[in-house]
Order: C-alpha cells, then structure tokens, then sequence
C-alpha cells in the first residue's frame, strides 16, 4: 500500500475505507458484516477510515472504535470524522462552538479517544464557509487538544475553494470520480498549492461504476440509492454522483465497453485488462493532488480489491481519453456545472 500526504495531518495510505455503509442508508449491514470489513481493510494495508457521528447515530464510529483500538492506541492508523448533520434545523449560523463542542466530544467518546485525528465540518450549507467563527471554533477546540485537524467535507467546488482560504484547514474531502470530474479542473491544483490534503468520496458513484447495477437492480426501503435519487433527503449528488440512474447504467457499460477495447487493440503495448472499479478508482490516484480514496464495502473480496488498485500503474492515455469521451458524452451535462 502506498500513502500521500494529508496536509498536516501526516501520511495516510492512498486508498482509505469510507465507513458510510456499516453505519447506515445502504440497506441492512449485520455487525459481523462491518467487523469483516474493517477487519478486512486493515490486513490489507488500509491505515486511513473516514466515518461520521451520523452514520447510525454513532455506530459506524463505535465499530471503528472497537475494531482499531489497538491501532489507534499505536498511532497505527487515521480516523477521520465529521460533524454538524446532527444540526435540526440543518443552518450555518448553528455551527458555532456550542455545537461543534458538543458534537466532538461524543465521537470522541464514540471512537474512544481523547484526541480526535481529523473533524471535517460534514457538507454545511455554503453560508458556514463565510462565517469565520466557525473556523475560529475548530481551531479552539484544536488549541484544547480535543481535536488534533480540522477539515472540510463539501458538495460543490465553489465550496472547497472558498474553505482553503482559512489557513488551519488542512482537508477537503469532495466526491471526485470518472462521473464527476470538475474538481480537476481548478480545485485539485488550488488545493496543492496550499499544501491542503483531498479526501476523495463516492469514488464508484454509489456503485454505477462497478459494473454490477443493472435496471432491475432493486435497492432496499433504507438504501439511499432508493429514497434519495431525487435528493429528497439530502443533497442528490452523494447518490450516484448526481447522475440519473439510467444514464449512469449508459454511460458504465460504454467505459466498460471502451476500456475493452482498448485492452484488446493489438496496437496498445500495455495490455491493460482492467475492471472497472479497478479503472475508476486509479483514474482518481493519478492525480497527483489527492491524497485518498475512500470507497466503501462491506464485501472483504470488494475491499481487498480496492485496496490493491495501490499497487496497479497508472492508466495510459487511451485509457484517459476513453473516460473523457464517456464523460462528455453521457454525464457532463448533468453534473459539470451543478457541483
């Protein structure tokens, strides 16, 4: 496993492990099955696991806690965390040091810890991005020794460029994948430029690109990818990146078609014959600007796989060119300019 920087935060392998699904909103996951998975990520040399206080209302925090004691006692790994969902009404004004205080001292006790490695403000709406006691507060509870960094968890570009402009944050955590590619074309360098890690999550937007959904795949009654495909319960591009579901379905099975045959092209000398997931995830570590990849599963053989995209050469450019095609053929016009 290789590992990146992460702004101050020190080096994290390059893929991490998103801990969204063993907590919540991915259909019913057993505790065996999220202690098989943390478990999992860790053999396979995963030191970095991103989770949240609202992930079942603490319990993707608590696993985690359990699972890495031992490691966390040792320094061994990085838990990253978020805060502010738990905000009813959700508005920036709320995210002041009562609030923020409250919230990391549950994970705190959540995840067992005095010291929480890195909070990351969970997608507040863009108004808390221009409020500067918000990041005063961070670096309060910083200074207490209660959290070790802060960061950022944002939904749109315009957000994480505007949250880089407060010296103390050190992370921005964006969704970034073959679907949903502006934060290349500005954010990734502004971010590199201020020594700024980029946690990169919906890797595999929520699954389209794994190849493995189809349209008479059915989600369960609590898997966001039934109720929140219109955005009804939160912002539609943590759902598939934004993209509509059957244009997804369109533009996975084109890459695939086309990474095929780029395989297959007797002309091209590298003999790439990859995956998609395996294609979509390395297509994100080839830019030099992010520090981690955090796709989540709680398949052991899905999360070994993941984790061995470390290890894989970066695409070549028939590769790239077949993803940009996709890209502007199928899903731009859906996404480009909405986040």
């Amino acid at each position: 496993m290789n590992h990146r920087t992460l702004g101050n935060v020190g080096a994290v392998s390059e893929v991490g492990y998103g801990s969204w699904q063993i907590g919540s909103d991915w259909g019913d996951v057993s505790e065996s099955e999220a202690l098989d998975a943390v478990e999992t990520a860790r053999d396979a040399g995963i030191d970095f696991f991103d989770t949240a206080d609202v992930y079942g209302d603490g319990l993707s925090e608590r696993i985690l806690g359990d699972v890495l004691e031992a490691d966390i006692a040792s320094d061994d790994v990085t838990v990253a965390t978020k805060a502010g969902r738990r905000l009813d009404p959700h508005v920036a004004e709320e995210y002041d040091e009562a609030n923020l205080r409250r919230f990391v001292n549950r994970s705190r006790e959540n995840l067992g810890v005095e010291t929480l490695d890195l909070v990351q403000l969970h997608c507040p709406p863009t108004d808390a991005y221009y409020r500067p006691e918000t990041f005063d507060a961070l670096e309060t509870l910083a200074d207490e020794g209660r959290i070790a960094n802060y960061g950022v968890s944002v939904e749109r570009v315009e957000e994480g460029l505007k949250a880089i402009e407060y010296p103390g944050v050190e992370s921005v955590q964006i969704v970034f994948n073959p679907f949903r590619q502006r934060p290349a074309e500005l954010f990734l360098d502004e971010a590199a430029a201020r020594d700024v890690g980029v946690i990169c999550r919906v890797p595999l937007a929520s699954g389209l690109l794994t190849g493995a959904l189809s349209r008479d795949t059915e989600f369960a009654e609590d898997d966001h990818r039934n109720y929140n495909r219109e955005g009804d319960a939160f912002d539609v591009g943590e759902t598939f990146a934004g993209v509509p579901y059957e244009v997804g379905l369109d533009a996975a099975d084109a890459l695939a078609e086309r990474v095929d045959a780029v395989a297959d092209d007797p002309t091209d000398a590298t003999g790439d014959d990859l995956s998609l997931p395996q294609l979509s995830l390395r297509w994100i570590l080839d830019h030099d600007a992010v520090s981690t990849v955090i796709p989540g599963s709680t398949t052991p053989a899905h999360v070994r796989a993941n984790a061995d995209v470390s290890d894989l050469a970066p695409l070549d450019e028939a590769d790239r060119e077949a993803v940009d095609d996709v890209y502007d053929e199928f899903v731009r016009e859906h996404v480009h300019q909405r986040w």
